[in-house]
């Protein structure tokens, strides 16, 4: 299945077919909106030159920071988020040899051990690992046994919560609609 997160074809054409792109978009994916972070992984690879764990991982930091700097930014913080990818492709590098998609494909894991192994990368808590985990199920179809449960609310069918329902124009304006709503009904709740 193709994804398509961002109004960007060749952005959601390297989401779908490279999954450290796909995981580097979701490492962005916080204080700025979603497809501009999940455009991130293209700027990288058309100013870097690859979106490879190991090339990423030994890269010359003030290089990595002049890639994410460039203007457009890939991010509104782009030092901190340099220093943040080249951590997480060190960690692939180190755990999973590299090859990103080992962390959902490697041994057949169930969805406890995917989202285990999510937050076990730096940048993904709690939410940001379940929140991959449900674009996985419902998007790249990984079956791993429980993985709906895993992912907790994210991953009920229909839901509109996160960039794991996100496959149209249509649904990224009814996942905005559904975090808007959340946001007012927790200012609502503290006001009280």
């Amino acid at each position: 299945m193709s994804l398509h997160l961002t109004d960007d074809a060749a952005a959601d054409e390297l989401l779908t077919n490279n999954p450290l792109a796909l995981l580097i978009g979701m490492l962005l994916d916080q204080q700025i909106a979603m497809e501009v972070a999940f455009t991130g992984p293209l700027k990288i690879q058309q100013r870097f030159g690859d979106i490879d764990a190991a090339a990423i991982a030994a890269a010359d930091p003030d290089r990595l920071v002049a890639v994410f700097t460039e203007t457009p930014a890939v991010h509104r913080f782009p030092g901190s988020m340099a220093t943040r990818v080249q951590t997480l492709c060190q960690t692939i590098v180190d755990e999973w040899g590299g090859d990103a998609a080992a962390i959902w494909t490697s041994d057949s894991p169930d969805g406890k051990t995917v989202l285990k192994r999510l937050k076990a990368l730096p940048g993904f808590g709690d939410q940001k690992a379940r929140i991959f985990l449900a674009l996985l199920g419902k998007q790249l179809g990984f079956d791993g046994a429980g993985w709906q449960e895993a992912a907790g609310a994210y991953g009920e069918p229909g839901s509109y919560r996160s960039v794991a329902d996100i496959t149209s124009p249509e649904a990224l304006q009814r996942v905005r609609e559904t975090k808007r709503a959340a946001k007012a009904a927790a200012k609502a709740e503290r006001a009280r």
